[in-house]
């Protein structure tokens, strides 16, 4: 597999309304990509495009032949008739013995610390514990890319930050690729290795990506922070 995945010369419209015009991006296999940009700039027209749930006019997405692709939406979209467990092991392999399946969901359950709620159905769970099945059940496919589509949107600070310890957690076990989409500035430097920042449409790359160290091993300084923090809200114009 490539150790790239690009789009190259991207072109969609919606009617009169260019959304890509020769737009291009390249993401690195086995980091947390974040694209960061005001609503309703495309974001998630472009996780769309990646997933094949929307079709571009014109350009190419080099790399991503082969792959297969799981998701964490803003909804956990969990199914209301089926346990945690059931929800997690519903992406699995139906053919894996039984118990190798409760193995794995066990895994993930453990991973964002919801034992004890493995019967738990989700009408009897908070919204925080949702979203961290909907996690558990998009690290469990066995997908190289993961598409994350703002799921941390509308949250508070506290819950935000627990899930984003949650995701973090189970990230560090397996590195996969993963996609982010947000708006949120703070989003985006606590989860993203590499963060673009994009305009409003037609979309066009703002600021040149902002490398971030591997998560085990970023800095805590507060200053660096606050610096990367105000180049990004430059790039969208919130000084």
């Amino acid at each position: 597999m490539s150790k790239e995945l690009e789009i190259k010369g991207l072109h969609k419209a919606y009617g009169e309304m260019a959304i890509f015009r020769d737009f291009s991006l390249t993401f690195p296999m086995g980091q947390i990509t974040c694209i960061l940009g005001p609503s309703g700039c495309g974001k998630t027209t472009l996780l769309n495009i990646i997933g094949g749930l929307t079709l571009p006019d014109s350009g190419l997405l080099n790399g991503f032949e082969g792959t297969t692709i799981s998701y964490i939406f803003q909804d956990p979209r969990l199914l209301p008739w089926k346990t945690v467990e059931e929800n997690i092991a519903f992406v699995l392999n139906q053919n894996l013995p039984e118990a190798e399946r409760k193995k794995i969901t066990g895994r993930f359950i453990r991973l964002v610390d919801l034992e004890g709620f493995a019967d738990y159905y989700p009408g009897k769970l908070s919204g925080g514990m949702r979203q961290r099945v909907s996690i558990a059940r998009a690290f469990a496919y066995p997908s190289d890319i993961i598409l994350m589509d703002e799921p941390l949107k509308g949250l508070d600070i506290t819950l935000k930050l627990n899930l984003i310890k949650a995701f973090s957690r189970i990230w560090s076990s397996d590195r996969r690729t993963v996609i982010f989409v947000t708006h949120d500035v703070e989003e985006a430097l606590l989860l993203g290795n590499k963060i673009f920042v994009l305009s409003r449409s037609p979309v066009h790359i703002v600021t040149h990506e902002i490398v971030r160290m591997p998560m085990s091993e970023r800095s805590l300084d507060a200053g660096y922070l606050k610096e990367l923090k105000q180049v990004l809200q430059k790039s969208l114009g919130k000084e």
